[in-house]
């Protein structure tokens, strides 16, 4: 099999997602470490535009979000399964509620502890990349919401473990389990083990030490330029388009995409692939060659140009 490249930085919850999932499975990987902050010069040329962190090389298949990330790596690397067979559309569902609401109540809750002690090219770059201002005094004038609404979710996935169960669907890690370890981590490592809500939350707490357990899988570090050379001299996988799909859309088109939360950066090409949950497109750079660039659908927005 091609080698896995994860192009991420060692604070990135998201990357940290992808990152349990490969010590799971104890994969093989290489690992690209990229700036936390705009400019990212040598991963442009990959994803065309996309900036969100992190991304997923395959030879000349660039793989964009974790939701997609995940589902290629579980394609890719079946053992230990991470989605159940027969409850597949529940894990999915219970993952992209985890990424939507959780996730957004744990950063601000972390960001409003330690927002005043960010670089201010940190809080630039996250003003852009959110739309909105990044601003300390009022992040930290809402920890008490943030507080309450992570507490109110994450009780819900306590609930999940009342039974007795080690993981959230069962007696096996699944991409449920990669999703919420993404925000538990995040507020673990940046506020504390024991910071509030955690502290009044020990199964999730016994969880995360199970998760932690599994470790980041086999990793090997290599720089940027590697990865770019290893896009430029292999060719994308075959991938086809839905001609029934009802978007309408055609192989050949031109389209772009486009997240529809944050890092709002329109990716364009030809499109080459189109399936129910995923949509692929062609381009071309000096330096990365010919390239594939993945996206999940939901999440985006695809704009015929």
């Amino acid at each position: 099999m091609t080698d896995i490249v994860l192009h991420h930085y060692a604070g990135s919850p998201f990357a940290e997602k992808v990152r349990i999932a490969l010590g799971i499975k104890q994969a093989a990987w290489k690992s690209v470490d990229i700036p936390n902050v705009m400019p990212k010069p040598d991963l442009m040329p990959l994803t065309g535009g996309y900036r969100k962190t992190p991304v997923m090389q395959i030879g000349a298949d660039v793989y964009c979000d974790t939701q997609l990330i995940l589902l290629e790596l579980e394609r890719r690397v079946p053992t230990p399964p991470l989605l159940p067979k027969g409850r597949e559309g529940e894990v999915r569902g219970l993952t992209m509620w985890i990424d939507r609401n959780i996730f957004w109540s744990a950063v601000g809750l972390v960001m409003g502890q330690i927002g005043d002690k960010l670089p201010e090219a940190f809080k630039q770059d996250r003003s852009a990349f959110s739309g909105r201002s990044f601003d300390p005094a009022a992040m930290r004038a809402m920890i008490p919401v943030t507080r309450d609404q992570t507490y109110a979710q994450l009780w819900l996935a306590e609930t999940m473990l009342a039974d007795g169960r080690a993981f959230l669907t069962g007696s096996a890690p699944s991409l449920a389990d990669c999703a919420l370890y993404n925000p538990v981590w995040f507020i673990r490592e940046r506020i504390g083990a024991t910071a509030s809500p955690l502290d009044r939350l020990p199964r999730i707490t016994a969880w995360a030490e199970r998760m932690k357990a599994f470790g980041g899988g086999k990793r090997t570090d290599i720089r940027a330029t590697e990865a770019l050379d290893l896009a430029r001299a292999a060719e994308p996988a075959p991938v086809s388009v839905d001609a029934h799909d009802p978007s309408g859309l055609k192989a050949g088109q031109k389209l772009s995409v486009t997240p529809d939360d944050t890092g709002k950066v329109p990716v364009s090409g030809e499109l080459v692939g189109l399936e129910p949950d995923r949509v692929s497109i062609a381009r071309n750079d000096p330096r990365a060659g010919d390239v594939v660039v993945h996206f999940p659908r939901a999440g985006y927005i695809i704009q015929p140009l």
